[in-house]
């Protein structure tokens, strides 16, 4: 079955598109003889180097260091951050639908992100007097380590039912998501949209928490099956886009959620 995530979409294209490689692409001399055209066609193709979990891990790492980069910027600099969420959101899409993986576009898209984060995690930590920036910080890593032990001892098995399943969840609150922001233009839940709204808040928020955790799983998969399928390496940056991608986004539904809470208090 297919990845259903539009990022890791594109490593199939990728495969899909790529000329042959080795002796193949290239054309026989014009006088060639019977047995140097056999001799030709029995060379092994050339193969290039293909992505493993060293090159997923390093420029998932790689990634991780620009980020924290742009977030001490953030951090410093709060008032970038608004101008930070609209360019990383515009480099997300633009990778996420991009054809060719571009390792200049991910690392921009880290960077831009890590600003946004500093500026609204800073917001976040002046407004409480909880270390909810640092509680969220863990819980992500927390859930990160659950769902890969989850996924590694095959309790989530990420089969093509799970597929489907997380598909319709996840178009489904990305509408509550755009019904939440439309509601707060007109002034529900003080501005905060259905987030805003006493106990739906938190419900939406778990919810979020749940779905970024479980999104994980899919893609863990999306690495395992792009090594054993044998991908180029290059693929290695858009599989590092993909998780720093889900990471961000559970990072901020829990702080989120640890905003209500301690708002409800």
């Amino acid at each position: 079955m297919e990845s259903r995530n539009p990022i890791l979409r594109r490593q199939n294209a990728t495969v899909g598109f790529n000329e042959p490689t080795g002796v193949a692409a290239t054309p026989p001399p014009p006088n060639a003889t019977p047995e140097q055209l056999q001799e030709m066609y029995n060379q092994p193709p050339a193969v290039g180097a293909t992505v493993t979990i060293d090159d997923v891990v390093i420029k998932t790492g790689t990634l991780f260091v620009i980020l924290l980069v742009g977030a001490a910027v953030g951090w410093n600099i709060p008032g970038l951050w608004i101008g930070a969420a609209i360019i990383g959101l515009i480099l997300g899409l633009v990778n996420a639908f991009k054809r060719q993986v571009s390792p200049p576009l991910v690392i921009a898209y880290a960077l831009f992100q890590g600003v946004f984060l500093g500026g609204i995690s800073q917001f976040y930590a002046g407004a409480f007097e909880e270390p909810i920036v640092q509680q969220a910080v863990l819980g992500t890593l927390v859930a990160f380590a659950v769902m890969l032990v989850l996924y590694r001892s095959r309790i989530i098995k990420v089969d093509g039912r799970f597929k489907k399943i997380m598909f319709v969840v996840l178009i489904s609150y990305l509408v509550i998501g755009v019904l939440s922001f439309i509601s707060a233009l007109f002034g529900v839940g003080g501005g905060f949209g259905f987030y805003g709204v006493g106990p739906l808040g938190l419900i939406l928020c778990l919810a979020g928490v749940a779905l970024a955790s479980l999104t994980l799983a899919l893609d863990f998969e999306a690495i395992a099956q792009s090594i054993s399928m044998g991908l180029p390496e290059r693929e290695s940056w858009r599989l590092g886009f993909a998780l720093m991608v889900t990471l961000i986004w559970l990072y901020l539904e829990i702080l989120r959620f640890l905003a209500i809470l301690n708002s409800s208090r």
